[in-house]
């Protein structure tokens, strides 16, 4: 079978990008998400080719931003089974990175994952983000909120601009439709303090996900 995501090229990327080291600790970490999700739903996507595009490089896709680069403080929100969350841990060991979501189980597999890769600049919150956000340690907390492929963006602007200290940035990953979904969240973004949005399309984008972007609100 052909490989139509041209992974040996993109894995060769990786490995120039951020050493051999850190591009084997990567694809580890996909791998072994994808042999647990044989047994426990972690990721839709089951290819492992496609899954090198679809959550490795899509959850990389902010690194070169310079909001990302000067964040110390990272909090994913809706980590799911750790994407974008701890493929940047991983890749920035000099930043602190809290991964949140609502389903305990995927996040002691990323527990799990992490000790098993030597990853230990993350930690995982068991919570739900609208009633955490209000708590007096996480509250304005992070210099950077992310979210990927979770809720609409008003939904999430709501869960996640709260997060976000004065100064700090929220990035959420999105698709095609993300005008329609940043017109619906105009008002929400604005009530809670966010400001200068700004809308980057991916670098170097591979054409499995053209048309994605990454929305960017200051706060």
């Amino acid at each position: 079978m052909d490989n139509q995501y041209n992974t040996e090229k993109i894995i060769e990327d990786l490995q120039k990008k951020y050493g051999k080291e850190t591009a084997s600790k990567l694809l580890s970490y996909l791998d072994l998400v994808l042999e647990r999700n044989q047994h426990i739903n972690l990721t839709a996507v089951r290819d492992r080719d496609e899954a090198i595009v679809k959550h490795v490089l899509d959850s990389l896709s902010v690194v070169d931003l310079p909001e990302y680069r000067e964040a110390r403080k990272v909090l994913d929100v809706g980590t799911g089974a750790g994407f974008p969350g701890a493929l940047l841990a991983i890749v920035s060991p000099e930043k602190e990175f809290t991964l949140l979501d609502s389903t305990l189980k995927r996040l002691r597999v990323i527990d799990e994952f992490a000790e098993a890769l030597g990853v230990t600049n993350l930690r995982t919150v068991h919570a739900r983000a609208e009633e955490i956000s209000r708590k007096p340690e996480y509250s304005g907390a992070f210099d950077l909120c992310v979210s990927r492929a979770v809720a609409d963006l008003d939904t999430l602007s709501k869960w996640c601009l709260p997060f976000v200290k004065k100064g700090g940035k929220f990035i959420s990953y999105k698709g095609e439709n993300y005008a329609e979904e940043l017109e619906r969240a105009g008002k929400t973004i604005k009530k809670l303090g966010g400001r200068n949005v700004r809308v980057e399309s991916y670098p170097g984008e591979p054409e499995e996900i053209s048309g994605h972007v990454l929305i960017i609100i200051s706060r």
